[in-house]
């Protein structure tokens, strides 16, 4: 079947830059654009390597680049290897460590440099951030990766067996549209299609070309993460400024860097965390849902408006790490924007006052009755029930956002979801005070399924006095048959203040299409899946069969800096 769809390809470049063809090693050329200070002497410049075309209105980097300029640096961006107006094979990740190093020996070559280098970005071009650091490039003082992971790079995760994880579709679709050649495509998706493998095969044919990270995947043998071999912690360290947003999709594998850093004995003096209530593309919690007037997507103003905001503390961060503006001992290592409260800022995150809140689910025969459910409490029942229901993986529990990576964009309410059969909720009662969550989500789940395999869905949501409820976090984690097991669900970090009145909502389920793939309940590769048969699915309630695990503020812990606006 033909599917409809546009290319894009590169935007005219920008009259405020100037063009590069840089060689790699091997001789292929990245195009890098370089925006000079009007200040005739030698810089520090800071990076962006993006595949998202360095020139285009999405990326804005014309109007980026005024503020690194205002402050004193070049800077420069570039189209990774294989995107938009660069040459080369189209496939991420795997030569990001050499291209960085070798566009950072560039840079400290021109007569424009002093030497230093930092580099910024989101997502795939803050993971570029970390290919620089793993590279181990003298020139490279700091690095400021934002709504990113070191994970990112690992596809092993969008395999369709032998991995804990639920099978992500969102981030296959990523690769089918932005990986197959120089330009991005945008078609629509026919979910319905089965087996999975064929998702993208209509859109592949008619657009003449594939995408190798998909085709890895589907085949069994993904691309090879470069962080296997040369991880970025066992290079020279640098200061890194972790830049997160509690509603990005990539919340829970953003602060696992961050830990990891904090753990690592060279490592952990050099991390620093800033995060804000926003999700992947900035769209901010004070104003989800965010009507079409405050989008910085569709209006200019309202993106001039939301940039300094947004490099703010990327700019305070590289001037005291790169150009000695200050005093680097002063810069706190932990601020966040705590949601429906303002920023604050403390030693550690989590505060350090910060304390455990255990919560049991109780009344279990209401549980899948209604969109309250059963009961949130901490006191545990002390006998054993079993809540059961039935995964249909034909009639899936249907993803409430249509786009994760802009989830406060839509910011969709989800007590509808609730009220189906085969989802579980558990409801606290309304508190009596402002309750501040300050760090991560666990859940402990008693589950068992009949099939021989399944995936757990796990959410915990803000439920208002009128009765609508949106989420604060989630996890989601492959589950093997048998007897009942103990599945431990991480559910990320939060920085959000549930307001008086307000309840806690747990939700347990098995399925969440089409932001995940809807378990067919065999033991194979969910890619070559054919066959899709119901499985009854057991929640043991009671004791420690399972619970929910919340960081939160217990006494001064945090210092009030900003209202939220």
């Amino acid at each position: 079947m033909t599917v409809q769809f546009l290319r894009v390809g590169p935007s005219p470049l920008h009259e405020t830059a100037e063009q590069h063809m840089v060689p790699m090693r091997d001789g292929t050329r990245l195009a890098t654009d370089v925006h000079l200070p009007p200040a005739p002497r030698k810089h520090a410049a800071v990076v962006s390597r993006v595949p998202y075309d360095k020139s285009s209105p999405y990326m804005a980097i014309h109007k980026i680049a005024e503020h690194y300029l205002a402050r004193g640096y070049v800077f420069v961006s570039q189209d990774v290897r294989g995107k938009f107006r660069s040459e080369g094979d189209t496939v991420p990740f795997v030569h990001e460590i050499e291209d960085t190093h070798d566009t950072l020996d560039w840079i400290t070559r021109q007569p424009w440099s002093n030497g230093a280098v930092a580099m910024v970005g989101d997502s795939y071009h803050g993971w570029t951030q970390w290919a620089g650091a793993a590279s181990g490039h003298p020139a490279l003082r700091a690095i400021v990766p934002r709504v990113t992971s070191l994970e990112i790079s690992d596809l092993s995760v969008l395999a369709g067996s032998g991995t804990d994880h639920a099978l992500s579709l969102y981030h296959a679709k990523y690769f089918a549209h932005m990986w197959v050649d120089q330009g991005l495509y945008a078609y629509e998706v026919d979910w319905s299609v089965r087996p999975l493998r064929d998702l993208f095969e209509d859109a592949f044919a008619s657009i003449g070309h594939r995408s190798a990270a998909v085709d890895s995947v589907i085949a069994g043998r993904p691309l090879t993460d470069p962080f296997h071999t040369r991880h970025p912690f066992a290079a020279r360290p640098v200061p890194v400024l972790h830049r997160v947003g509690w509603f990005d999709n990539l919340i829970d594998a953003s602060l696992r860097d961050h830990t990891a850093q904090l753990a690592d004995p060279r490592w952990r003096d050099h991390a620093y965390l800033d995060a804000d209530a926003c999700d992947h593309h900035t769209y901010h919690l004070s104003q989800a849902p965010v009507p079409d007037e405050q989008d910085q997507a569709l209006s200019e103003s309202v993106l001039d408006a939301m940039l300094p905001r947004y490099l703010g503390r990327t700019l305070d961060f590289l001037d005291a790490f790169v150009l000695g503006r200050g005093e680097p001992g002063a810069f706190p290592r932990a601020v966040w924007f705590q949601g429906h409260d303002g920023e604050h800022t403390a030693a550690s995150w989590p505060p350090p006052a910060a304390r455990e809140l255990r919560l049991h689910p109780a009344r279990g025969a209401q549980a899948t009755t209604s969109a309250d459910g059963g009961t949130l409490t901490e006191s545990a029942e002390t006998t054993t029930t079993a809540v059961r229901w039935t995964h249909d993986p034909l009639n899936p529990v249907p993803s409430p956002v249509r786009d994760p990576w802009v989830h406060l964009k839509e910011y969709p309410q989800e007590q509808h979801t609730h009220d189906r059969p085969d989802v579980a909720t558990f409801t606290g009662d309304p508190v009596v005070a402002p309750l501040d969550l300050v760090g991560p989500v666990t859940a402990t789940v008693s589950i068992e399924t009949s099939a021989a395999a399944g995936h757990l869905f796990v959410k915990l949501h803000d439920v208002a006095p009128d009765g609508t409820a949106h989420m604060i976090v989630r996890g989601q984690r492959r589950i093997e048959g048998g007897g009942p097991r103990r599945a431990r669900v991480d559910l990320g970090h939060t920085g959000y203040r549930l307001r008086t009145g307000h309840r806690l909502r747990l939700q347990i389920c098995g399925s969440d299409f089409p932001l995940y793939a809807p378990h067919p309940g065999s033991d194979g590769d969910l890619w070559q899946a054919t066959a899709f048969s119901p499985a009854e699915q057991t929640l043991r309630i009671g004791g420690d069969h399972t619970r929910l695990t919340l960081t939160v503020a217990d006494g001064p812990a945090q210092t009030p800096r900003r209202q939220p606006s």
